[in-house]
């Protein structure tokens, strides 16, 4: 004997439908007014300072005058067809490229030897990431007299070993190594912690059995360790290519870009146009195609690490 349910008349069906699609309703906007506070703050700060900009790239602007006359893509034609603007975009992506290279293996490296079980460790992991936390204009004022050619510690260093110190931040076959040297001293700290963090998390299973297997530490390293560290490595590569593209605070008080433009990249070209050459279309040229760089970059990276990155 199977037990039947009653049937619903029409009136209390429609009740029923009423109440689900107010139900449905409060849920819409309860969840609106959750992410309404974080939209309206991105809207703003983020999405329409990104569209005013590219506005701003196809207009002739003084930053003065009432009136943006409206030129269309003239300011990216001209950067484009401008030799010195490619030796810009060659400039970051060197600068770039050697922050993210040598922090990333440097951090690393500082991870595994702070993950022993060494003495006074927690002092030497203070040491470490205190770089990352002192500002950019300190961490080159400091600089500047360590490469000093004439009384710098760089050039004491350099004399004991019979080496004459190059001149650092004058001579524009230096000033840019010069620069990635100082970059990477302030990153790598925080690339360190935050490996060393991740190498907390690993399992110890899997390394109990590497034991049992024999495994080398070499082998190790990169049969385990490294793949279990992708989500981290990950991480760690945007990040860092976001703040070598922004970076602006050691290059102004360490060379504004010279000698020459040897050390002028996209962030320091975007200032020179916009406040030094009060041409706010360029600048936000400038602007645009370190955006789009970025981006490209991004995708590029998590579509070839899609199937690289290993989440536990």
């Amino acid at each position: 004997m199977t037990a039947t349910t009653p049937s619903l008349d029409p009136a209390q069906h429609a009740d029923r439908s009423m109440s689900r699609r107010r139900l449905r309703r409060r849920e819409y906007l309860l969840f609106l007014a959750f992410i309404a506070p974080n939209v309206i703050l991105l809207a703003v700060f983020a999405y329409w300072p990104v569209l005013y900009n590219a506005y701003l790239s196809m207009t002739s602007w003084n930053l003065l005058s009432e009136t943006k006359p409206w030129i269309w893509f003239a300011n990216y034609v001209d950067m484009f067809t401008d030799p010195e603007f490619g030796a810009v975009v060659w400039h970051t992506i060197v600068f770039s490229g050697g922050i993210v290279i040598i922090s990333i293996i440097l951090g690393l490296a500082v991870a595994i030897l702070l993950d022993q079980k060494l003495r006074g460790r927690n002092l030497v992991r203070t040491f470490s990431f205190a770089p990352h936390i002192v500002s950019g204009a300190a961490v080159g004022t400091i600089w500047l007299y360590i490469f000093d050619p004439s009384y710098g510690l760089l050039k004491v260093l350099l004399q004991a070993v019979g080496v004459t110190s190059p001149a650092w931040m004058t001579d524009s076959a230096w000033a840019l190594p010069g620069l990635i040297i100082v970059y990477v001293w302030k990153t790598a700290g925080f690339i360190a912690v935050i490996y060393l963090a991740g190498l907390q998390g690993l399992p110890n299973d899997l390394y109990e059995a590497a034991k049992i297997d024999r495994a080398g530490p070499i082998t190790t390293f990169f049969r385990i360790t490294l793949p279990l560290l992708s989500p981290v490595t990950f991480f760690v590569v945007v990040t860092s290519i976001i703040g070598s593209f922004q970076a602006f605070d050691v290059i102004a008080v360490m060379t504004e870009g010279g000698p020459g433009t040897a050390t002028t990249t996209l962030s320091w070209y975007v200032y020179e146009q916009a406040f030094q050459a009060f041409d706010a279309g360029h600048a936000g040229a400038g602007a645009m195609i370190m955006f789009v760089l970025l981006v490209l970059i991004t995708a590029a990276q998590a579509r070839f690490t899609r199937n690289r990155v290993h989440y536990q």
